[in-house]
């Protein structure tokens, strides 16, 4: 795949992924079949933020995806990319579908979320195969985490937020043992610091705006 063609790649995914449009893998929704137990208002509104944070969160998954595929010439690591993203897709859909039944919205700020994230990728992967497998593990971490932290603050009610996220970490985990199995790289300390700072300021830019 030339430059030109992964140009087109990179375009179309960002047009899908910030209009709502995304594919997926056609896996079904997990929180298929659970009961929306979330009565109180308030209860649904700070869930509808938590999910918007998430939706933040796959939004900058589809662009890092897609910068690693377009800035790498290893046709196993790209495939492996692709499969990823469009896991990732699937949970920018679930995420989507949850926050319109919570009355909510996607984060204003997703542009810059994809735009940061694109040339995050695209320039671990430049830096070669293990700086981008290596992102790959980093990033996985820190999702991982944020998850954790969601679905001991989410109420108990919540089982349909719940399956979504509980599916995403079972994932996300996947995605980063697969990584290492490729010979991921430890990114410098200093590195995964910053990402640790972003993650921060994405969480609670998504969580209000």
């Amino acid at each position: 795949m030339n430059f030109l063609d992964q140009a087109i790649l990179s375009v179309d995914n960002a047009l899908r992924t910030l209009s709502g449009q995304s594919r997926g893998s056609g896996r079904a929704n997990p929180a298929a079949g659970a009961p929306d137990k979330l009565l109180r208002p308030w209860e649904r509104r700070r869930a509808g933020r938590m999910m918007r944070v998430n939706h933040a969160g796959e939004v900058m998954a589809q662009a890092l995806y897609t910068g690693q595929e377009a800035g790498s010439s290893d046709p196993e690591l790209r495939a492996v990319l692709r499969k990823a993203r469009s896991e990732e897709e699937d949970h920018l859909r679930w995420c989507e579908e949850r926050l319109r039944e919570l009355h909510s919205r996607p984060s204003l700020l997703g542009p810059l979320w994809y735009a940061t994230a694109w040339g995050m990728g695209y320039a671990a992967a430049r830096r070669g195969h293990g700086a981008n497998l290596g992102l790959v593990v980093a990033v996985e971490n820190l999702v991982e985490e944020h998850l954790k932290e969601h679905l001991q603050d989410l109420p108990l009610e919540d089982e349909r937020s719940r399956r979504i996220l509980e599916q995403m970490e079972c994932d996300e985990v996947g995605h980063a043992e697969k990584a290492e199995e490729m010979g991921a790289a430890k990114l410098p300390r200093p590195l995964r610091m910053a990402m640790q700072s972003l993650s921060r300021v994405v969480t609670r830019g998504a969580l209000w705006i």
